[in-house]
């Protein structure tokens, strides 16, 4: 998949800290965001969780202050998954995938 660089428009929108804001309103669902943060000539995996309108990664160190950006390193994000909650062992909680690539 080609790397889509991000515009100047885009780079102004805080997509994590948006996605946190409307998942605040739909305290039933969990969303994990998949892609990599961009660190000088390699990629490393990155995984983040927002439920309640919290941000939780799995991979990488973030930011909680509302005034700073989620990650404080580039990253591109491949793939957004949207679950029910609570999550069960016996029942299926997965509702949507999307595959995508925005750079930030």
């Amino acid at each position: 998949m080609e790397e889509t660089l991000v515009s100047p428009k885009m780079a102004e929108i805080d997509l994590i800290n948006n996605l946190e804001k409307i998942s605040s309103k739909i305290p039933n669902r969990i969303l994990k965001l998949e892609g990599y943060i961009l660190k000088g000539n390699h990629k490393e995996k990155l995984e983040i969780i927002i439920f309640k309108g919290f941000s939780s990664s799995t991979t990488h160190p973030i930011e909680i202050d509302l005034e700073k950006q989620v990650i404080e390193f580039s990253y591109i994000l491949t793939n957004f998954k949207l679950y029910k909650t609570p999550l069960t062992e016996t029942k299926d909680n997965f509702i949507r995938e999307i595959k995508t690539q925005f750079t930030f």
